[in-house]
């Protein structure tokens, strides 16, 4: 895997057995989309969210009921043996919420606390006191989560009237993405000297452009030594919520910057929520700094590949592979780092089959009917007939059970 570098050393954050920062690997996050109260839902969410491998998921606690619902919802994913440490996600009522039900307060592993949406005038700072002092009391972190559509406005008001003095104002866009990045270290700084320990802090500074997200979160590495969480905000629906989250993210992890990643993407009506987990462990994986699943290689068909047989094969071996995973996991260690080729026709197929763990190199329109299998490179097996896929199959689970049973 990659090796990840920064100019800052990051603080570590622990949750449990989980570690945000310091030496440790980005964690992926990712969060509900249903109705908190609706404590079915939302367990069931959670832990199709964990089974497909967030390791941090945030729910929404925004009134009383869902405050109610939390420590529930927790004893429910227990009892299903899903520990995933949840985190709570508070907006303009979260002071109230955590002092009138302590069981929540203590049944979350982190809080996330918006400066921006916290209160107005002095009731801000109150509330922002309020909040620290139980996560303090009950031992949780804090993620300080300063969003572009949520900033505070009287700090923006007061840098824009700070910048309109100077001789040579700044552009707009600059004062604004100081403001998010002086909210979020301000409230990190007020939030240590209430009380709340220095590695019990993540920040992030969310904006909904990818240029000024690089941007602001390179500044961020260099001015503090908080764990980062990265994020796109309101990334979008389908490939352009990917692209532009794959873009922006790429760029600060190949920089050493970020320490937790989600993929906030707008799931189609009644679309799978786990997409966003697939997302963001899919960019890690590319890139070379984690490994979730083994990864499938496929060529992108061409004039010679005019059946759709390699695209059907890889599809079902990409999805029996991650199927296999939470099992795999727990008795195969390794098998997340396995490469599998499934190639249409014989210009790249066998030289990508041979360079891959397991490959097979399918015939193009007008090759002979015959699929060779190479195996750490070496032809091992030719299949034809009507049963390739189940056979491929069968020799991947078998190399699988061969080679990384633990």
């Amino acid at each position: 895997m990659g090796v990840r570098s920064a100019s800052i050393q990051r603080a570590a954050v622990k949750i449990g057995e989980l570690v945000i920062g310091g030496n440790s690997p980005v964690v992926v996050q990712s969060m509900t989309n249903t109705d908190t109260v609706d404590i079915a839902a939302t367990v069931q969410q959670v832990a199709q969210l964990a089974q497909a491998g967030s390791e941090l998921v945030r729910i929404t606690v925004n009134n009383e009921e869902a405050a109610q619902a939390v420590p529930v919802i927790v004893e429910k994913l227990a009892a299903q043996n899903i520990n995933v440490p949840l985190v709570g996600d508070f907006h303009f009522n979260g002071h109230k919420l955590l002092t009138r039900f302590p069981e929540c307060a203590q049944a979350l592993a982190k809080y996330r606390i918006n400066p921006g949406n916290v209160g107005r005038g002095k009731k801000k700072d109150e509330q922002f006191t309020t909040m620290i002092e139980i996560a303090c009391q009950h031992q949780k972190p804090v993620r300080i989560g300063v969003n572009w559509g949520s900033l505070d406005q009287a700090l923006l008001a007061k840098l824009l009237d700070e910048n309109s003095r100077l001789k040579h104002p700044k552009d707009l866009s600059l004062v604004q993405a100081e403001a998010l990045i002086a909210s979020a270290l301000e409230s990190a700084a007020m939030a240590e000297s209430i009380g709340l320990a220095h590695d019990a802090i993540v920040i992030s500074c969310k904006t909904s452009s990818v240029q000024d997200l690089i941007s602001i979160y390179r500044q961020l590495a260099k001015r503090c030594d908080y764990p980062l969480h990265l994020g796109l905000t309101e990334a979008g629906m389908g490939s352009k919520g990917v692209v532009a989250s794959t873009a922006a993210l790429s760029v600060l992890l190949q920089e050493g910057i970020g320490d937790t990643i989600r993929i906030s993407l707008t799931p189609e009506p009644g679309g799978d929520r786990t997409k966003e987990v697939i997302v963001a462990q899919e960019i890690l994986q590319t890139m070379g700094l984690r490994s979730f699943t083994p990864m499938v290689i496929a060529c992108p068909g061409c004039g010679r590949t005019t059946s759709t047989y390699f695209q059907q094969l890889a599809e079902d071996i990409q999805t029996y592979l991650r199927e296999q995973m939470p099992v795999w996991k727990q008795t195969h260690h390794g098998v997340e780092d396995m490469r599998v080729a499934v190639m249409g026709c014989v210009v790249n197929g066998p030289g990508e089959s041979k360079h891959a763990n397991i490959g097979i190199s399918l015939p193009g329109t007008g090759e002979r009917p015959v699929a060779p299998v190479f195996v750490d490179g070496e032809r091992t097996v030719t299949l034809k007939g009507d049963h390739i896929a189940e056979e491929f199959q069968a020799i991947i689970k078998q190399y699988v059970e061969s080679h990384y049973l633990s």
